[in-house]
């Protein structure tokens, strides 16, 4: 079966959770108001492409390659991230709803997060070495063995991070973010 090539081309508003995507190598492709929600895109390779206002919630992404990807206003609900092609996985996101996805054992050095909200989030075992997570609500993630050296968390909230338990050199916290790295002692801080 022959798999299509597509380079610097543009889709709207498409919903592939009706039309399946085609099998192959989409490069610096845009996407804008398309629907990928509960969708199988398995196995397709997303090279420097953006994301704008698509909808991806529960979408199968077992194998699927996402290089140097852009995510703008996106809905990546219960996304497994870490079923995907993890060799030179790189992203970013703004303004993302990424409730009950899984990072888990990835390598994501350098992403940013950008007035996400990552509830339930599993970063068990992530790197996320560099990570900025700017404005970004972390209710419920979880942070086990997840390395966040020099990561960037000043400006977001409602994280808990156990600092015995997650490499945090360097790491950068608010005075009002404290609270969460110190959560399981049981203490008032006032």
């Amino acid at each position: 079966m022959n798999e299509a090539f597509y380079e610097g081309k543009e889709f709207k508003g498409i919903n592939y959770s009706e039309k399946k995507i085609s099998n192959g190598d989409y490069e610096n492709c845009q996407f804008i108001n398309c629907a990928f929600a509960n969708a199988d895109i398995s196995a397709v390779n997303f090279v420097e492409c953006t994301f704008r206002n698509c909808d991806f919630s529960n979408a199968k992404i077992y194998g699927t390659s996402l290089r140097n990807i852009q995510f703008h206003n996106c809905k990546l609900m219960g996304l497994r991230f870490d079923e995907g092609n993890d060799l030179l996985m790189s992203m970013d996101f703004n303004g993302c709803i990424l409730n009950f996805s899984s990072f888990i054992e990835l390598d994501l050095k350098n992403t940013n997060f950008t007035k996400c909200n990552l509830q339930e989030v599993d970063f068990t075992a992530t790197d996320l070495t560099n990570a900025v997570f700017d404005e970004c609500n972390l209710s419920g993630a979880k942070f086990d063995h997840t390395i966040l050296e020099k990561a960037d968390f000043r400006t977001s909230h409602n994280y808990i991070i156990d600092p015995e338990n997650n490499k945090i050199t360097k790491a950068k916290f608010s005075t009002f973010g404290i609270i969460g790295l110190l959560y399981k002692y049981n203490i008032e801080v006032e």
